[in-house]
């Protein structure tokens, strides 16, 4: 492809990525503030291989050189355990193949499957040289009679593979040899001998399997159709010719009872077949191409069961993941009645496989054994003609790709990439059926979500595990009503719903979830699993999130406001938690809203933050939360939080003839002045400017990254001077908020800005030192004349991630004098709960806005006026 072509790819990967549909979590829950069930053992990594037990209410795992059985009620109770570890001589043999002894040459546990009641059968890479073996469920222990696990297991640890047991026989996808080159899909039986695919890029093509899982027909069935085993893959295009590796998710179909052929295909599946799996957005033309998980919701009927499936795009810098469905019925008419492809004969064609167009043999090539070919005296796939058999060996794609229900995803999230994915059928009390499904991600996370006539609802993420690492496993017990997640680190078990933290009606039914019900007795929201089942009628539920159902609940009254004090120039943080992150927040300050217009209040995630508060920034503040829901077609309103905001104004100091205090940073200096005109002349003798405080009703965003300490220093012309306009111009001031008001605002990950004002004399000016070195960083300053000798001068410091402790120093300098102010920076480096907020880093770029704050200060100044002596 040119690279025209190319650039018209990326610019769709662009449109995608910033005008796509996304979808995004209503309510957030942190790992600390829920009440998980984990295990782990030291010493003892990668418990990514879960298996569940319901006759003997067991979770088996699959750990590195061990396997556990946990309890499957609570995985912190430990029943038994055996060590399964590779001796000296096949780990030096995997050394000396260039592979790592710490890291490559263990043995991992990567195949549980039931045998029978009393035995599972177990396999390890076992250092690149795959082993299988019994254990014994009575004494939890290895039969000792180790298999070759080739075509089992896979050889490297990291690589991906899928197995399925069914009736006593191992079903895999994964690669043969030690290079991981030979992928097969093969079956391993004690009854019969092994059957597997041809090695050829036209059946398997560098795939990547995720899933296998067994299709019951049933015997009974009008057609007598054989059960399948569908696999579910990721593989390099044969189809097209691209300027890379084209990916192309897969799924693939063999027949349980395929024997495999007598003459062509001997030994080798005649039943194998691939077709596209489509996961897109038709009106972007953008496809998901790379599957990561599947998960087979089944019933009864087969031709009820859905499969989900969880996609990315191979070029992940799009950071999308979607969520598609398909019918089981779709799959199966595209196997039974799909076109085939073959490969294309033209010279320099971008397309090197095209339909075939010619005629098809009879029995159909890939077809499982039925009834009409029993009548043709087909009873097993060793009767097949040679000319079927080819055809099938020549043509295992099919041009009919398997389209998801919808014709698209059914959920798609930005910045997030799904891992794992389970699904459960959830009946609520409308008497619908849900299906809800659990999405895992490589960051830990898991979203529930909720499928309502046609669109999916995220009712909430949960951080499952407590690192940062990818979900590796992720099974559902709806006898336990548990998730069961596993990782590197451990198990966690979770539970379906959080209902019990839903604190009010109106949360409980925005959450649109089936699990929960508002109680109108209890007055708490609970699982509906839970409740009496002769008490439907106290349960609130509403799938559409229709909060109206809610009984009425009196709002808060201002004699609940909290009341806050603070002092003037310092910030304040008023707190308001919104439970829903679909809810938009309005602040009201004495009836009327608050927008970002003005500067000096920033609307966060967690609150309101007036900066440098005013007389006028006093009186009442409401935090509302609006939240709209889109089916039931309504906005619904509620009051979290309200705040009566007053300034914390300090004494007036007893007037002194002919004496002035003025409050300089931290210290005090007094002067004498010495009165002119008439002695009855009224002098003010109250001016006073006061450093930054800072107040706030809980406490300001705080870092365990960072602590500070700070003083201010002041030194002033020793001359006296009278208390007048032309004195007072003279002084050297730096204005608040000082230095050690802005400390907690700085931490080690980011970069970070301090800045101070100063008003003085014509030649006043500011420069910066740290640890009593001046800056060579660029510093920005600003001056702005304020009256006839005086002027406003503001400098920013902008710095980059500190790696050390530091004593910033800001010294404004006159020739009349200087004032300065400095703090100390201790930094640590602390995990990313301590970084503060983005909402803190708007806060200090909005100060860049010259404009308006001059102005603040100015009209403050102006304001002042009225205080002094005439």
């Amino acid at each position: 492809m040119g690279f025209g072509v190319l650039g018209v790819f990326l610019g769709l990967l662009l449109e995608v990525s910033t005008h796509g549909p996304h979808a995004v979590p209503r309510t957030s829950w942190r790992h600390q503030d829920l009440e998980l069930m984990e295990f782990s053992e030291p010493g003892i990594f990668n418990y990514s291989t879960l298996l569940l037990s319901d006759k003997r209410d067991a979770l088996y795992v699959g750990a590195r050189e061990a396997i556990f059985e946990l309890s499957k009620k609570n995985v912190t109770v430990r029943n038994n355990k055996v060590q399964w570890t590779v001796a000296e001589n096949p780990m030096l043999m995997c050394t000396l193949k260039g592979k790592s002894k710490e890291r490559d040459c263990l043995n991992y546990i990567r195949v549980l499957q039931v045998v029978d009641d009393e035995r599972l059968y177990v396999c390890g890479t076992h250092a690149f040289q795959p082993q299988c073996d019994y254990l014994n469920l009575a004494d939890f222990s290895l039969h000792g009679r180790p298999e070759d696990g080739r075509g089992k297991c896979s050889f490297d640890p990291s690589q991906s593979f899928t197995t399925v047991m069914v009736d006593g026989e191992l079903y895999s996808g994964t690669a043969y040899n030690f290079l991981g080159s030979e992928p097969i899909i093969s079956r391993y039986s004690p009854y019969q001998s092994l059957l597997r695919t041809e090695y050829s890029t036209s059946w398997l093509n560098e795939p990547s399997f995720v899933f296998a899982d067994v299709i019951r027909e049933g015997r009974n069935q009008a057609y007598g159709e054989d059960d399948k085993i569908y696999y579910f893959f990721t593989e390099v295009s044969v189809e097209y010719e691209f300027f890379g590796k084209l990916l192309i998710p897969r799924v693939a179909r063999v027949c349980k009872g395929d024997l495999g052929g007598q003459r062509t295909l001997q030994k080798k599946w005649t039943s194998f077949l691939k077709a596209k799996l489509v996961c897109s957005m038709p009106e972007l033309n953008f496809v998901f191409n790379v599957v990561h998980d599947v998960f087979i919701l089944k019933e009864s009927d087969w031709r009820d069961t859905v499969i989900y499936g969880v996609f990315t795009s191979q070029w992940g810098n799009v950071g999308l993941s979607a969520v598609c469905a398909y019918n089981m019925t779709a799959v199966e008419d595209v196997f039974s009645k799909g076109k085939y492809m073959q490969k294309a004969t033209v010279e320099q064609s971008h397309t090197k496989w095209v339909r075939y167009n010619g005629i098809t043999p009879s029995p159909r090539p890939g077809a499982c054994i039925n009834n009409l070919m029993r009548q043709q005296n087909i009873s097993s796939s060793l009767h097949l003609p040679d000319k079927t058999l080819q055809f099938v060996k020549d043509h295992p794609l099919l041009e009919d790709p398997v389209l998801p229900i919808g014709n698209g995803p059914r959920l798609i999230t930005k910045d997030v990439n799904y891992t794992q994915i389970v699904v459960e059928r959830v009946q609520a009390l409308d008497g619908n059926i849900y299906d809800v499904i659990f999405t895992g991600t490589d960051k830990g996370v898991l979203h529930k979500s909720v499928v309502f006539e046609g669109d999916v609802h995220i009712v909430e993420e949960i951080q499952l595990l407590k690192n940062s690492e990818p979900i590796k496993n992720l099974l559902l017990s709806s006898e336990t009503r548990s998730l069961y997640a596993g990782s590197d680190s451990g198990v966690v078990q979770s539970p379906t719903a959080f209902c019990g933290r839903y604190s009010s009606c109106d949360d409980c039914v925005l959450a649109r979830d089936p699990y929960c019900a508002w109680n109108r007795h209890t007055a708490a929201c609970v699982s509906i699993f839970d409740a009496p089942r002769q008490q439907p009628r106290n349960l609130i539920q509403s799938l559409n999130g229709d909060a109206d159902k809610c009984p009425s609940v009196s709002r808060l009254s201002l004699k609940d406001y909290r009341h806050v004090r603070v002092k003037p120039g310092s910030s304040v943080e008023l707190p308001c938690l919104v439970p829903s992150n679909l809810a938009q927040v309005n602040w009201k300050s004495n009836g009327s809203v608050l927008t970002e217009a003005s500067r000096f209040h920033l609307i966060g995630e967690n609150g309101l933050l007036i900066y440098s508060v005013a007389p006028e920034d006093q009186g009442h503040y409401e935090c509302w939360s609006v939240e709209w829901a889109p089916a039931a077609g309504k906005n619904f309103t509620r009051l979290l939080a309200g705040y009566i905001l007053t300034l914390d104004l300090p004494p007036r100091p007893p007037q002194q003839g002919g004496h002035v205090t003025t409050t300089l940073g931290s210290q005090e200096t007094s002067s004498t002045h010495a009165a002119e005109g008439n002695a009855s002349s009224p002098v003010d003798t109250s001016s006073s400017l006061s450093s930054s405080g800072s107040s706030t009703p809980s406490a300001l965003p705080s870092s365990s990254s960072s602590s500070s300490s700070s003083t201010s220093t002041s030194s002033s012309s020793s001359s006296a001077k009278p208390h007048s306009v032309e004195a007072r111009e003279a002084e050297v001031r730096l204005l608040p908020p000082l230095l050690k008001d802005q400390a907690w605002g700085v931490h080690a990950q980011e970069a970070f800005l301090l800045f101070c004002l100063a008003l003085g004399p014509s030649d006043v000016h500011i420069h910066w030192l740290i640890n009593g070195h001046t800056l060579d960083t660029p510093i920005m300053e600003y001056r702005l004349p304020v009256g006839q000798r005086e002027v406003l001068v503001s400098s920013w410091l902008r710095e980059g991630p500190l790696i050390k402790d530091a004593r910033y120093h800001c010294v404004a300098e006159a020739s009349t004098g200087n004032d300065i102010s400095e703090v100390d920076l201790h930094l640590t480096i602390g995990d990313e709960e301590s970084i503060p907020s983005r909402d803190l880093n708007q806060w200090r770029g909005a100060l860049t806005e010259h404009e308006q704050l001059l102005k603040r200060w100015e009209k403050a100044w102006e304001s002042c006026d009225g205080h002094r002596a005439l």
